[in-house]
């Protein structure tokens, strides 16, 4: 998934006024990302957990808990905001097929939007899930900068991994019967300001340029995991969180963003 070019990203047009737009349906926009492929009801293969209603537009969890159809395996899941200008937000590619995947990420929800997860499993087959959010009207995704664009410069890539449980045990995310997901779940914290192209510099009233993080690429003791492919819709210092298996004991992380900015962390699990 490196330098991807996300062409069906359907930037929306900023001159238009937001009440002249005929905001696309699901099924045209899945038809557009998708290229008309067939999705299949996921509702019991996939778990979402966002609020009814974020109190944080600019920085609101996402999370969603796959596990695949039985006899599949998973090689890709896509997180949709249908109505952010960017409605394709994050993209998780694994390296190898895999039986059941987490993920957790900060997000900017521009408007109340529906939101889908897409699980691809390796014969090619799509099941989608389906959620909704509704939002302060805050406008996230042109919403002033939290810190100062040069001092966000400053840190631009730090990263840190920290190691937590996977939410389970009862929970709306528990589709496996919380222990058996004997799997460990890392955060992944990103210095980034992640701007949109839409926000404007609060001194100079110009717009900031496009600059967002592109890439995570994941390897675990060494071999490829998964890369995930980001967007403007990732909140400003993202924390990205994913399932990793119980035995590992490394996880080494690549951030690319979208000025060829590349960091690296890593971070050793052993006696967790």
């Amino acid at each position: 998934m490196k330098n991807l070019v996300m062409s069906v990203l359907l930037l929306l047009p900023l001159a238009v006024p937001a009440q002249a737009v005929e905001e696309p349906s699901w099924s045209d926009l899945s038809a557009s990302i998708f290229d008309e492929r067939t999705l299949f009801d996921g509702s019991d293969i996939i778990a979402i957990d966002s609020p009814y209603r974020t109190d944080n537009d600019s920085r609101t969890l996402i999370a969603a808990q796959i596990e695949a159809p039985s006899g599949r395996m998973l090689g890709k899941v896509t997180l949709v905001l249908d109505e952010n200008p960017m409605p394709v937000s994050a993209v998780f590619s694994f390296d190898e097929p895999m039986p059941r995947f987490f993920f957790q990420a900060t997000m900017r929800i521009n408007g109340p939007t529906p939101l889908h997860v897409v699980a691809e499993t390796t014969d090619g087959q799509l099941f989608v899930a389906e959620s909704f959010v509704k939002t302060s009207g805050q406008g996230a995704c042109a919403a002033p900068p939290g810190t100062d664009p040069k001092e966000a410069l400053a840190s631009l890539g730090n990263m840190t991994i920290g190691i937590d449980a996977l939410p389970g045990n009862g929970t709306s995310l528990d589709l496996l019967g919380g222990s058996a997901l004997r799997d460990k779940q890392v955060d992944v914290d990103i210095s980034h300001p992640s701007h949109s192209g839409m926000q404007m510099d609060q001194i100079s009233l110009l717009f900031l340029p496009m600059r967002y993080v592109e890439n995570v690429d994941i390897d675990l003791d060494g071999a490829g995991y998964v890369d995930m492919t980001g967007s403007i819709s990732l909140s400003e210092n993202p924390r990205v969180s994913l399932s990793v298996p119980a035995r590992t004991q490394t996880v080494d992380v690549t951030m690319t963003d979208t000025d060829g900015t590349v960091s690296k962390a890593q971070k050793s699990l052993a006696g967790y």
